[in-house]
């Protein structure tokens, strides 16, 4: 069984910084794009940022320049380094991965159970 578990969320003052983990675990035969979506209080989910297995990256515009995405294959680890935090950061943030299991000759795409950003004044 494949899973996901993000960590590193918690209160933080605008303009400060937080970085989250997703570690994924299991019987993992191998991993393709990763990412980050975000639900903040009341609205839909949104992406945040995603990465493939050879580190090519995109952002949502809302994480440009602030956020960077990375990850390290050798750990089936995933992070996100998030700067300058502005209010509007506080969401529940989700990590993803598209992961083959070893036993099963196919991609699944696997979320973890959310850690919560909040950002005060």
């Amino acid at each position: 069984q494949v899973q996901l578990v993000e960590s590193g969320g918690g209160l933080v003052q605008a303009g400060g910084s937080l970085r989250l983990s997703c570690v994924v675990s299991g019987s993992i035969f191998s991993i393709s794009s990763m990412g980050w979506y975000r639900q903040p209080p009341g609205k839909q989910r949104e992406l945040v940022a995603t990465i493939t297995s050879d580190g090519s990256t995109n952002y949502a515009d809302s994480a440009k320049g602030r956020f960077t995405i990375s990850r390290d294959n050798a750990k089936n680890t995933m992070y996100l380094q998030m700067n300058s935090l502005k209010l509007e950061d506080t969401a529940v943030y989700y990590c993803y991965s598209n992961v083959r299991p070893i036993a099963i000759p196919t991609y699944l795409e696997i979320w973890g159970q959310g850690t919560l950003v909040t950002v005060s004044s």
